[in-house]
């Protein structure tokens, strides 16, 4: 089952730049929560909630200062400075139980292919999947068995089950992974000198 963590928020007036700057220099991340049938809503996190968040798909609980229900979000996007090192906003996402959304998730390849043993290189394609399901069955990630894999072999999306309740909305022949023929490091030959050629010296 998806993992489900809490995130409190602060209230944040939208437009207010100088109190943007204010709250990023305490350490807090701006963020909009949009979904359908209710108002978007905007707010600050902290920034420690957003670093130590966990891998793979999960539902956040918000408890939005002044709302008197938490909202139930996923975690849509997340914007970074110039330097891609630090967050400057995020996108969260409402959802509705029991109404099936799309929404991205990992994919991990487990287990080692056989054509490792005889010098293939395992390269992944796709690292994350679009599914189809409600909020509840949602994966915190994508299980893909990659250990029958020989030397050529292409595991593509088609090749995916997914879990019960989940539907894959990716095109069935993209390729998930692929198990490369080892490189082939062309020999240098080596130059023998002809016999009764004698090297002179001008």
């Amino acid at each position: 089952m998806i993992q489900r963590i809490e995130w409190k928020a602060l209230q944040r007036t939208p437009g207010r730049k100088s109190e943007v700057k204010e709250f990023r220099r305490k350490g807090y991340i701006p963020f909009e929560v949009y979904g359908k049938g209710r108002e978007n809503a905007h707010g600050y996190i902290y920034w420690k909630d957003l670093v130590n968040r966990p891998k793979g798909m999960f539902l956040i609980d918000l408890h939005i200062e002044g709302e008197e229900e938490p909202r139930v979000c996923i975690l849509k996007d997340i914007q970074y400075n110039y330097l891609g090192d630090t967050p400057i906003h995020v996108d969260l996402y409402e959802v509705t139980f029991g109404v099936e959304l799309d929404v991205d998730v990992p994919v991990e390849l487990v287990g080692t292919p056989k054509g490792i043993e005889y010098g293939g290189v395992l390269e992944q394609h796709l690292h994350t999947i679009t599914i189809r399901t409600v909020p509840r069955k949602i994966p915190e990630k994508i299980e893909v068995d990659v250990s029958n894999l020989d030397v050529g072999d292409v595991l593509h999306v088609r090749d995916i089950t997914p879990p019960e309740g989940v539907r894959i909305m990716e095109d069935p022949d993209e390729v998930v992974a692929v198990v490369l023929e080892p490189e082939v490091q062309p020999v240098e030959e080596e130059i023998v000198p002809e016999e009764g050629i004698e090297k002179t010296e001008e």
